[in-house]
């Protein structure tokens, strides 16, 4: 089955910053500061980009991030735990969204 996806694109993410190499260069030393260990330490980090990656659904972020918690020590139970966290708060996002649409129903009278 095809799909948009794949895995073998990930080893060229590189190659998105070959006609803008200064930017390119100015988010790859953005994106190693980001990761640094610092008040969160750096496998900590990984967990929560594995979170986002699932709130975002990209599929490159997750298996890069996967892999990236594993190497630091993550368990399969902590990464599970991480992306229940991230659709938490995706459902919780749309959730509070409906106060908008609750708004909506009182000003026209339903």
């Amino acid at each position: 089955m095809e799909s948009y996806y794949n895995p073998a694109d990930l080893a060229n993410f590189a190659t998105v910053g070959e006609e803008a190499p200064e930017l390119w260069d100015k988010f790859m030393a953005y994106y190693g500061a980001v990761f640094e260990a610092g008040a969160l330490s750096a496998r900590e980090k990984a967990l929560i980009a594995l979170a986002v990656a699932h709130a975002v659904q990209c599929p490159y972020c997750i298996e890069a991030y996967t892999q990236e918690c594993l190497e630091k020590g993550s368990n399969e139970e902590q990464l599970t735990e991480a992306i229940h966290v991230a659709a938490a708060i995706k459902a919780g996002a749309t959730l509070v969204h409906g106060v908008q649409m609750k708004n909506v129903c009182k000003k026209l009278g339903f």
